[in-house]
Parts: C-alpha cells; structure tokens; sequence
C-alpha cells in the first residue's frame, strides 16, 4: 500500500515535482509518543554516540527576545551512519503562563541524510523537547544517584518539573516528593497532580533549602538568573540534575554546589562551559568534570561510592533532538499505515 498517497492533506507539494513532505501535529505525535523506558534508551545511546561515534554538533544559534522574557533555539546533530537527522526550532517565552500559554514551544524538521530532502515536519510545540529532556533526566539519575534513592527534591513547578519526576521513575524506586516554587498556589497544583498521576507523596517547601535538606535526587527546573541552591545544603551522597540553565545568562546553582561535588558530568562540555552551570569554571572544577557519554560508556567512571556527592548539568543537545525526532517518526509512520489500512 502507498501509505504517502493516503495521507492526502498531511502530504503537501506546492510546486510540481517537489518531494512531498508529511506534516504531524502535537495531538498525532502525543498518540504515539511516551516516556517510557524505551525512549530513555534512545535518549542514552545518543549521548553514548557522542563519546564513540563522529558526530557532527554545531552550535546553538538562540535569538534573545528579552521585552517578552522569551529565546528560540535553533540547534541539530548529525550523527555519522545514520540516515536521517533532525532540525529544531524551540522556543521559551516564560510569561506565557500568566495568559494561559504553555511557556515552551516549537517545532522538528527531520532530513534525509543522504539527500538532505526534508522526510517530516514535527509540529510538536515543544512535546519532543520536553520529553527527551526529561528523559535525559533519567539517564542522568540512572549513571549519578544512588540506586536506592527514594526521594526527590524538584526546584520548580512547572512542566519539566512534573517530567522529570515522572522520567525518575523509571530508573529510581521514588516514594517521596519534595518540591519548592515561587508561587505557593502553583505548588499546590503540582502535589494534586503529582499525587493524582504517579501515587507520590508530595511535601510542599517554604525555601529550597528544605527540599536540599531531605533529596536524594535534587533536580533543578527553573529559567533562574540567580542561584537557587546553595552547596552547604547537601547532603552526603545526593545527586543533582541540573537542566534550567541552558544560556549565558541563567544560573540555578551556587558556585560552592560545584566546590561541594565529587564527581560532575554535563551533556556536552564546551556547551556547558558556554551556557550551562560550569560557564566560568576553574581548572580544579573541570579535573572532576567528565561528559555523560564517557560514563555511560565506561572510558569514565562516575560515582564510586554512596556518599559522593555528584551533579549532571544537562543544558540540551542537537543529539537528543536527532534522537528522539528518529524514535518518533517511525512510529508516526506505523501509526499512519495501521490507519488507511
């Protein structure tokens, strides 16, 4: 069966010859897409990919849009091999939420990388950028925590917030939720449907300190310009993912959380040193510094013992982009055929 003819309206070639490109919107992807263990494994072999394979990662092109507290990030990855890559376009305009918008948004592109011929259009609004960021979470607790770990602390409420928790289930046993946000009534919404939808206990804090205090995960959420967490709050043994700050002007960590850790891995580390929280890090921070990739590969060794203190500064990656556009697609796809069968 010619799946492409059946999909009429989805397929669209303006000029005559043109290729014809399938277009999804987020309720499409949303049907076939979820954060289970099978698309954390994705999101870890792309960072394993990065430590073993050649991969192509330019920059990341971002347009500041400060009179409306927003940015758009252009970034991609190539990854030697394979046959198709991605192009995303993402957006964070962080007062959306006041007039009832989503704060993320955005959209893929996936490419032949043979031909360079456009194969899909993902018109996520930012679905894909939230899951796989949340499960590079996951991956990041599943090489830096304890295995025991049964308590969370989330700084932040918000959507990543509720990912995050949600992709740590799948890798620690969390019983327990402690969570801190700037708005009192926004927390209260977060522990009824935390509650609700994974069963968890949830501890609403009055400072980040308290939620510090009692984590063994600590996970920070948040578009924060000033530090949130201070290093003189952690506990022996905790881990930290660290995923708000992903441009030069946003910080969620102290710089004495870098000094208190034993052992750091980040996603990518020129990124890191550039937008993420080890931008301006000394010579004795980056000796303990390693890559995600280089862990899950073993060419690093990570924690050694249950009361390192470790911390993952996750900033986002064409890679997860790439990978989680190559996760989706086929299943659109499959999706699709089983339709107009």
């Amino acid at each position: 069966m010619d799946y492409k003819r059946s999909l009429g309206s989805q397929w669209s070639n303006q000029l005559r010859g043109e290729q014809l490109i399938l277009v999804f919107n987020r309720d499409q992807i949303a049907e076939v897409i979820r954060l289970d263990q099978n698309l954390v494994k994705s999101i870890e072999q792309a960072f394993a990919s990065l430590a073993t394979k050649k991969i192509e990662l330019p920059p990341i092109m971002r347009i500041d849009i400060p009179e409306h507290n927003g940015e758009v990030d252009i970034k991609s990855a190539y990854v030697q091999g394979e046959d198709s890559f991605a192009v995303k376009i993402s957006s964070g305009f962080f007062n959306n939420p006041e007039i009832g918008l989503p704060s993320s948004g955005g959209m893929m592109i996936l490419l032949s990388a043979k031909t360079g011929t456009p194969q899909a259009v993902l018109s996520d609004h930012g679905l894909l950028t939230d899951l796989r960021t949340a499960a590079a979470g996951a991956v990041s607790a599943k090489y830096g925590s304890r295995r025991d770990s049964r308590i969370a602390g989330m700084i932040g409420t918000g959507a990543q917030a509720r990912l995050q928790l949600e992709a740590l289930t799948l890798v620690r046993p969390i019983e327990r939720v402690y969570v801190y946000g700037r708005s009192k009534e926004k927390a209260e919404i977060y522990k009824e449907d935390i509650e609700r939808s994974l069963g968890l206990h949830v501890v609403i804090c009055d400072h980040p300190e308290a939620v510090a205090e009692f984590s063994d995960i600590l996970v920070t959420t948040t578009p924060a310009v000033s530090p949130l967490v201070d290093g003189n709050w952690l506990k022996p043994g905790v881990h930290i993912t660290a995923m708000g700050s992903d441009a030069e002007h946003k910080k969620e960590l102290d710089n004495s959380v870098l000094e208190r850790a034993d052992v750091i891995f980040c996603d990518v580390l020129d990124q890191s040193l550039r937008l993420g929280e080890l931008r301006g890090a000394e010579d004795h921070i980056l000796e303990k510094t390693m890559e995600l990739g280089q862990v899950i590969t073993g060419q690093q060794q990570g924690r050694t013992h249950e009361s390192q203190i470790t911390l993952c500064d996750l900033t986002g990656t064409g890679i997860q982009d790439t990978a989680i556009a190559r996760h989706v697609y086929p299943l659109l796809l499959s999706k699709e055929e089983l339709k107009n069968e």
